[in-house]
């Protein structure tokens, strides 16, 4: 069993926020996998299913960004987990726009999310880090991630997340590159 989670702040008012495109990938995961219906557990909405061979939790903790670790820990210690079997999807600030990146372990970057997961579980789990670009001034950034994704931008967000959703079959399996490659192969058609 893997656990995948997508992060994000519940509620409609966050909804197209560039800080829940975590939400928005494991949505799309959902759907494109036939995944289970949504259940309300481990403080958030949960899904199972299997993408390939694997069977994945899909996770959306309701507990808003900073406190998203307790969600988190919950699941892993319910499947007697550990962090080798968690991936977390999130916005990522330090990416230009609609790039995806998969990378292991490291720090938070000051992301409210990460920074929850990391003091109740560590820091050593696979994050699938989603661009959404700098709005060039770091006192800006709080409104920008906190804001809608522009009009403009939607068909490239739609074009991300579908090819994050025709390619997970690649991270399901641990092939994070060939993941990369595919997805950004994806977004040049």
């Amino acid at each position: 069993m893997q656990i995948w989670v997508g992060l994000g702040n519940p509620g409609p008012r966050y909804a197209l926020h560039r800080h829940n495109v975590g939400f928005m990938a494991v949505d799309v995961i959902a759907d494109m996998h036939d995944f289970g219906p949504v259940q309300k557990k481990f403080s958030g909405w949960a899904q199972e299913g299997r993408i390939g061979t694997q069977k994945v939790l899909l996770l959306k903790p309701a507990t808003f960004m900073n406190e998203s670790g307790r969600a988190v820990g919950e699941a892993l210690r319910f499947y007697k987990l550990g962090t080798d079997a968690l991936t977390v999807f999130h916005d990522e600030l330090d990416l230009a726009p609609f790039k995806v990146k998969v990378k292991q372990g490291g720090g938070h970057a000051g992301h409210n999310g990460l920074r929850s997961i990391d003091q109740h579980l560590g820091p050593d789990f696979r994050r699938i880090r989603l661009g959404i670009g700098h709005p060039g001034h770091k006192d800006r950034v709080n409104g920008y991630v906190l804001g809608n994704f522009a009009k403009a931008e939607e068909d490239d967000l739609a074009a991300m997340l579908g090819a994050i959703g025709a390619e997970a079959a690649w991270l399901a399996t641990g092939d994070d590159v060939r993941f990369m490659n595919d997805v950004a192969l994806r977004m040049q058609g």
